[in-house]
Formats: C-alpha cells, sequence, structure tokens
C-alpha cells in the first residue's frame, strides 16, 4: 500500500509503497477515507515524541471502512464505516473499564506507538473498546477531523473544565484545537475571546462565535483580556502549547479560574516554565486534556446529528499524501485557518 514515511526525526518525509497490515487480535484492518494533519504529527516528525519508533508512518485522525476482522472481536463487521480516538486503550485495564481509555497506561496511538493512517490501511487495537460507528448523516472527512483536536476540545470544555452559560472563555490559538474549542464554547452559551497571531485564523473564530479577537503581536494578551472581562477569563484553552501561550493562558484568567492545557508543551531544553505562583495565589485549576475516550462520543455525534456543531465548517482543504509530504515539515509554521484533510487515495 502507500504511504508517507519517515525514516528518521527531522527527515524528508517521502511517499512510498509498504507491507500492508494485518488484523490483531480484537483489532481491525480500516480502508482510510480521510485523515487529518495536526500539529501532533509534526511532533511526531520534530522527534518530540520518545515512543516513535523509525522509520514510521504518522497519522492519527482518520476515518474510513473496516477491511478485515482479527480474532474475538464481537461488534464490528467489515464494511462499517468508522472513526476511532487517537488514544486506543487496551480494553481490560481500570481505566478502560471505567470508560476512561484515554488514560489506559498500555494504550497505543496510531501515528505514534505504531504505524499511523497517513496510508491507505491503518491497524485499530481493541476494536471493541475503541472503535466509534460513523452515522450516515456524517460523511468521512468531518468523522476524521473528530479524532484528535475536535473530541479534545469537547472533552477540555465539556467533561474537563465544565464550561457554563455565560462564562468567558479565552482560547489561545486558532488552529484547528483553538477553531473547535471556539465553536463548542460557542455551543455551550460562553463567551469567547480567541487569541492567534495570524488574522485571518482569527477572523475565522469570529465567523464561528467568538465575541472578541486578539491578535498575539507582541501585546500584552492577559492584560487585554482583563480589560474586556473585568476580572479574566473563567476557562482558558492553550491550544497552542508553549511558555508563551501557556502563560497568557494562566495569567488571563480570574481567581479560581480553570485552564484546559490541550496544547503539547515538549520538554525541550528542560521541562516548560508556568507562571505557578499566580496558579498557587488565586487557586487556579490546571487541567490536562488527553483526548476523549470512544465511550464519551454519543454525546458529542448526537449534537453533530442535530447540527449544533458543525465540526466540517472548521475544514479548510483536502490534499493527497504528496501534498502532505510537503507540508508536514514546515506545519509549524504553516498560517492556516482551519483543519487540513488527507485523502490518501489522490
Amino acid at each position: 500500500m502507500r504511504a508517507l514515511v519517515l525514516d528518521s526525526a527531522r527527515s524528508r518525509p517521502e511517499v512510498r509503497d509498504v507491507p500492508e497490515p494485518s488484523a490483531p487480535d480484537g483489532g481491525v484492518v480500516v480502508r482510510v477515507v480521510a485523515t487529518g494533519l495536526c500539529r501532533s504529527d509534526w511532533h511526531a516528525w520534530a522527534g518530540h515524541d520518545d515512543g516513535v519508533a523509525f522509520p514510521h508512518v504518522p497519522g492519527h485522525e482518520l476515518a474510513g471502512e473496516i477491511v478485515e476482522l482479527g480474532p474475538d472481536v464481537r461488534d464490528w463487521q467489515v464494511g462499517d464505516r468508522v472513526t476511532v480516538p487517537f488514544v486506543a486503550g487496551c480494553g481490560t485495564c481500570e481505566w478502560c473499564l471505567a470508560g476512561d481509555a484515554q488514560v489506559c497506561p498500555d494504550q497505543e496511538q496510531p501515528g505514534f506507538t505504531y504505524g499511523g493512517s497517513f496510508a491507505e490501511r491503518v491497524v485499530v487495537h481493541a476494536a471493541d473498546t475503541n472503535l466509534v460507528r460513523i452515522p450516515d448523516s456524517v460523511d468521512f472527512a468531518t468523522a476524521a477531523s473528530l479524532g484528535c483536536r475536535f473530541a479534545t476540545a469537547y472533552r477540555a470544555l465539556v467533561g474537563r473544565s465544565r464550561v457554563a452559560e455565560g462564562e468567558w472563555v479565552t482560547v489561545v490559538g486558532a488552529g484547528g484545537v483553538g477553531l473547535s474549542s471556539v465553536m463548542i464554547a460557542r455551543a455551550l452559551g460562553a463567551r469567547v475571546i480567541a487569541v492567534d497571531r495570524n488574522s485571518e485564523a482569527l477572523a475565522v473564530a469570529t465567523d464561528l462565535g467568538a465575541e472578541h479577537t486578539l491578535l498575539a503581536d507582541g501585546r500584552d494578551i492577559p492584560s487585554a483580556v482583563a480589560e474586556l472581562t473585568g476580572d479574566g477569563s473563567h476557562v482558558a484553552v492553550d491550544a497552542v502549547g508553549s511558555e508563551q501561550t501557556c502563560a497568557d493562558a494562566i495569567l488571563s484568567l480570574r481567581r479560581r479560574g480553570r485552564l484546559a492545557q490541550v496544547g503539547l508543551l515538549p520538554a525541550i531544553e528542560g521541562h516548560p516554565r508556568v507562571p505557578m505562583e499566580r496558579v498557587i495565589g488565586w487557586e487556579l485549576d490546571l487541567l490536562g486534556s488527553h483526548g476523549m475516550a470512544a465511550a464519551d462520543y454519543p454525546g458529542m455525534m448526537a449534537l453533530i446529528e442535530q447540527g449544533a456543531l458543525q465540526p466540517q465548517r472548521l475544514i479548510e482543504r483536502t490534499i493527497g499524501l504528496e501534498e502532505a509530504a510537503e507540508l508536514l515539515p514546515v506545519f509549524d509554521r504553516a498560517t492556516l485557518a482551519g483543519m487540513t484533510i488527507i485523502d490518501p487515495t489522490r
């Protein structure tokens, strides 16, 4: 099958033929119809993830059709339309059995712990725990956009920070996960401030319901948020993952506020420095959000089917594997105002 392959960290990605996978016990093989390209894939390319073994096929946001079943799969059939969270739990530990597969200690992650979805086919482990059925009214590209950024934003706001109607939410970063956060926060009745260095992305945030936008051009973001809200935000989302964006998000909060940390902060040159004195003095809650288990998808899918959430509006373009190979190494600097979807058949 055709796949995008990384031979080493920061190497030039190549599209070439690789052996097709086979279904493991309890798992399936999915024919990939659509898969998302996001900043987490860039982290894998850059060598920031210790679990990545090269040569490697990245890609973790996927949707497609089951083409092969492994032994002991009970709930699925060949031909089923499916998507999957980017964290695949083992299905047997106490966290998986409690519906929290996203923190499974024996988790697998396509595109990180094994070959991912920048290919024509991909394996999904523990299918009965991790697969999500795609409703007939939801297309493959929309379903693929859910697996990492949208589902992570949904759980960060609904399950972790528990945003309430009328609260102020500051979203730092208006890429895929940030714009997802804007859309979801507005659907929850929150008042949203979006922050980004890209004016085009901020225009999209406004279209999605952001009440205010702030261009990150060296200005004091926390002071600007305080001026707009009076006391600071109830909730802040760092949707980028850097010392600066994390600090801006924390310092934008009011006393007893909640930070949802979604963007990855790799430990480059030591651990990231964050303003912990503010966290302690103002009794702030710092909440990690590591995706969302398949068990929690039905509520989100219902809102999508009802039209209350429209993740398809976040898809900016669809590209093939060759174009993805060119884009991946520079994705951290790309000025994209939405999500990029890959069609491996192009």
